[in-house]
């Protein structure tokens, strides 16, 4: 059965939530140990989180949650097509120019000017199309996905594919999915013995917010969102100096590289439902806005997490008493919550939705469907 049409699992104009997976080709381990020639590519994995959080301060998509594997990634994003709405023209051009900068001069020097970007405003159709793709996750994916691949095989000194293909995407329904996908993403490490913790499992969400609360800062990796005067451009590119080319990149690093604490780009994890309304766009371009999307404190969600983590045998154990609530709120059976986040897939691997049953209906619905996979299977973790 072919998977969902993009164009029916995003409507555009609206905010969804999206779990995305993207697979290296033949699923070999091209950011992790090669088993075949014994080199490590591990640092590759950085790249991808690096990457990320460039383009979480230039897309309006909130990245709530991601895990980096040595051979596939995971996210949870929330598009945002009502921030890029708060966008002025001018931004809209200048943060896509940022990222798809078209021919210039000196590849080195693919940076957007002020006449690049008035010229990109003033095109009302154009700006209209690059102004929804802002919050397109399949935009996303593309400018998260091919300068990886170029970089890769640069390095390897190879041609061809380094992702296998089209990027798989999971809309997540409600609350109760999100909460069980965000738990899968951030678990996938250990699932994989790849940590024994959440605290070990470095390329995760977890451990960025983990680290964030322990004071934990990094460079950033933001993008910078100011648009190059043309002399200054033209006086670099004709001296076309290594000095220039130099003193223009370090300029450019030490702007980028002010130190941020390690989670500051991805969204809060705590929804404040008494806080501002509206999109709450990020006012420092760190992230697309500071909105939250889980209805819980960051502490309940990491004690929820570690105990979560630790239920490796399969065997039923009671979850905490003061761990209980969330789950009840949800509707969610506590006694198959770790049952639906360590067999997420088998629930929902088939599926392009994944939540609770009723929302799954509802979703299959405004598709026009019967039914959505995981429906009637997943019953069993919800409370009548």
């Amino acid at each position: 059965m072919p998977r969902t049409l993009r164009a029916e699992q995003f409507d555009p104009k609206e905010i969804c939530i999206v779990h995305l997976v993207q697979r290296c080709v033949r699923r070999a381990y091209l950011a992790g140990q090669d088993a075949v020639t014994g080199k490590d590519y591990g640092f590759r994995r950085e790249w991808i989180r690096c990457r990320m959080e460039c383009l979480a301060s230039v897309f309006g998509v909130d990245i709530l949650n991601y895990s980096i594997l040595s051979n596939h990634m995971h996210l949870v994003v929330r598009t945002r097509p009502d921030v890029v709405q708060a966008w002025t023209d001018d931004e809209v051009a200048l943060r896509w120019l940022r990222i798809f900068p078209g021919k210039r001069f000196d590849e080195q020097l693919a940076e957007p000017t002020t006449v690049d970007v008035k010229a990109l405003a003033g095109n009302m159709e154009r700006i209209a199309v690059v102004r929804a793709r802002l919050s397109d996750p399949s935009w996303f994916m593309r400018a998260l996905s091919e300068p990886i691949a170029r970089l890769a095989n640069r390095q390897d000194e190879c041609t061809g594919s380094f992702w296998e293909g089209r990027f798989k995407a999971q809309t997540i329904t409600d609350e109760a999915g999100l909460l069980a996908c965000s738990m899968y993403v951030d678990l996938n490490p250990i699932r994989v013995a790849m940590a024994e913790s959440p605290e070990q499992a470095v390329h995760t969400s977890a451990y960025d917010r983990i680290a964030a609360l322990q004071g934990k800062t990094i460079p950033s990796a933001a993008a910078e969102l100011v648009a190059m005067e043309p002399e200054e451009k033209g006086k670099i590119i004709r001296t076309s100096t290594q000095e220039m080319l130099r003193k223009r990149k370090a300029e450019m690093k030490k702007k980028r590289g002010q130190s941020i604490l390690r989670d500051a780009w991805l969204a809060p994890l705590a929804l404040d439902e008494r806080g501002k309304p509206g999109p709450q766009v990020c006012k420092s371009n760190i992230r697309a806005s500071d909105k939250g999307f889980l209805s819980i404190k960051l502490e309940g969600y990491l004690k929820l997490l570690d105990w979560t983590g630790r239920q490796r045998s399969g065997e039923k154990a009671s979850i905490p008493a003061e761990l209980l609530p969330i789950l009840d709120r949800l509707g969610i059976a506590g006694e198959m919550w770790r049952d639906l986040v360590w067999n997420f897939k088998r629930y929902f691997g088939r599926s392009s939705a994944a939540g609770s049953p009723q929302s799954l209906k509802d979703s299959a619905a405004k598709r026009n469907r019967e039914f959505a996979h995981g429906q009637k299977l997943v019953r069993k973790c919800f409370t009548a």
